[in-house]
């Protein structure tokens, strides 16, 4: 009598896994479409405002001054090799010891350890992909063509940007689809005149302020960036879009949502009698004790690795090598986007002029690569994000100098010098994948993961047009001493993972439908950048937000005509 009353109290209409991007949107559609929610989140809880304990410190209030200890290296050994870890927001990540992957070929993989996951963290700079993105499989026959059209995914990126605010500016390019937006931050002076330079030198290009998801001006209850640039120690004001700034609100005022953290979603426990999925397995990260989960439908929403793990994880008598896996390509096609070159320059005029606060985005220079009638040695393409700034104090650590002299010298601004960073598309490979390792085990006794990705041929040529380009577009606006530079990209630097359960329209080489269904297994969807057919060049989030929405809308609609 006591374990039925138990999973009574287990039993929801959904279960969401994760609370990042994808999980807070699942929650929030389902909520608010009258369903009853579980969200089972493996991380501890972030309260909004009181739990972002670095958020207003000052540099010298950290120990370290922003860098993490040896014994944080050692806790961290794949962690520690990038720059998103450090003494500012070290207590949102994922302890890598507890869950150590193994390398084929070097794969970085950031795994935070919070309600709001990489919500919190992220870059948030938002782009809709092109229609020229969902053809492009078609077209150059590299991947399997996307079961969906710009025209399908057109409303929802409407919808999605409508409820997080998304500022930027509309240009009318076809290659860089219009969007609902806010008012767009303004460009300094410098980026101006290479906005001027580029478009006046070059047909086809052009330069605009990033499309971000800051707020600038009130939005829904939120008040607008306050202009900090501390965004990945999470924002009291809600200036940015997050979980718990925006959607877990909206899902929490429904009153239909429970947040179930420290729950680790071991796998998805099918019913082959009915053929469909009908619940989950849970480890609690703390004592370890195992429960289950029961509902009607599941969102899957883990981070792509995190879900293609759990998917891989749920064996069967009819899936032996994970959940709607029959076609085999589940782990395979596993995609990030390449960057870390370019090239920077010196502005040597205005020196009058200087900066306004500490804007949290950039300048966005659009794909124009193999558009039209461009035609280069590879396919697919690139875009640029940098800026402008003024060099401050730093410059003066490498020089002589003391005394008076020397506090005048700190106390002024130094040249101005502008960045421009290419981020490329890479091409869906087989035999880019994760796998299984079931030789080594995590602290929670679950198999661990096995990488092998890499850039290659394609992507190679590309990187030599991100640096030449730059460096010729700053030339021919008047920069000096002018210089590329290629510090190497390996596949998850980006933290762009994308396209191990990707969408297609047959269940032979792909995992879902046009819907983030499951091909084999209806009621279980998957919305996060695993989906992903193609990387396109652009940031994925936007496109996460928009496919978890319409997924949702799809998902209750079939539930009340008793299809799933």
């Amino acid at each position: 009598m006591l374990q039925r009353i138990i999973m009574k109290k287990r039993t929801y209409d959904a279960i969401v896994i994760g609370s990042g991007v994808s999980g807070g949107w699942a929650a929030k559609e389902l909520t608010e479409k009258g369903l009853k929610v579980v969200m089972l989140e493996r991380g501890k809880p972030l309260e909004h405002i009181t739990g972002y304990e670095t958020a207003t410190k000052s540099p010298w209030e950290f120990e370290h001054r922003g860098r993490i200890t040896a014994q944080e290296r050692a806790e961290h050994p794949y962690l520690q090799r990038d720059y998103p870890y450090n003494e500012e927001n070290k207590h949102y990540w994922f302890k890598d010891i507890d869950a150590p992957y193994a390398e084929n070929k070097r794969f970085d993989w950031f795994r935070p350890d919070i309600v709001g996951g990489k919500s919190i963290m992220w870059g948030r700079q938002s782009y809709r992909l092109s229609p020229n993105d969902f053809e492009a499989n078609l077209k150059d026959g590299f991947g399997t063509d996307w079961p969906i059209r710009y025209d399908e995914i057109k409303p929802w990126y409407d919808y999605a940007e409508a409820h997080a605010g998304i500022s930027g500016e509309n240009l009318g390019i076809p290659e860089f689809p219009d969007g609902n937006l806010l008012p767009p931050m303004e460009l300094n002076v410098v980026e101006k005149h290479l906005k001027r330079g580029i478009e006046s030198n070059f047909k086809g290009r052009h330069l605009t302020i990033g499309r971000v998801a800051n707020l600038t001006q009130p939005h829904k209850g939120r008040t607008n960036c306050q202009y900090r640039n501390l965004c990945s120690r999470g924002c009291p004001y809600s200036g940015y879009f997050s979980t718990q700034s925006s959607t877990l609100p909206a899902a929490k005022a429904t009153g239909r949502l429970t947040v179930r953290t420290h729950s680790i979603v071991n796998s998805i426990i099918y019913d082959q009698k009915k053929g469909k999925a009908k619940g989950v397995l849970v480890i609690d990260a703390l004592t370890g004790e195992q429960h289950e989960y029961k509902a009607k439908i599941i969102f899957v929403c883990a981070s792509a690795i995190g879900s293609t793990w759990i998917l891989l994880n749920s064996i069967s008598a009819q899936f032996p090598n994970g959940l709607g896996n029959s076609s085999g390509v589940l782990g395979h096609y596993l995609m990030d986007h390449h960057f870390r070159t370019g090239a920077s320059g010196i502005w040597e005029g205005d020196q009058d002029k200087y900066i306004f606060g500490r804007r949290p985005n950039g300048i966005y220079i659009p794909r124009y690569r193999n558009v039209g009638a461009d035609k280069r040695d590879y396919v697919r393409g690139f875009g640029y994000q940098g800026g402008a700034s003024r060099q401050g104090w730093q410059r003066l650590v490498a020089e002589m100098g003391f005394g008076a002299n020397l506090k005048d010298a700190a106390s002024e601004p130094g040249p101005w010098s502008m960045g421009m960073t290419g981020f490329g598309e890479c091409l869906p490979y087989f035999d880019n994948y994760v796998k299984l390792n079931k030789d080594v085990k995590d602290k929670w006794g679950q198999p661990t993961l096995l990488f092998n990705a890499e850039f290659k041929e394609n992507e190679m040529k590309m990187r030599k047009d991100m640096a030449n380009d730059a460096a010729e577009m700053l030339e021919a606006a008047g920069f000096k001493n002018v210089r590329t530079y290629d510090n190497g990209s390996y596949p998850g630097m980006a933290i762009h993972e994308m396209g191990t359960a990707r969408m297609g329209h047959s269940v032979k080489d792909s995992i879902l439908n046009k819907w983030n269904q499951v091909h084999e297994c209806k009621n279980v969807f998957v919305t996060d950048g695993a989906c992903m057919t193609s990387a396109s060049n652009v940031n994925p989030s936007l496109t996460y937000m928009a496919l978890t929405a319409r997924a949702a809308d799809y998902a209750v609609s079939e539930l009340k005509k008793q299809n799933l």
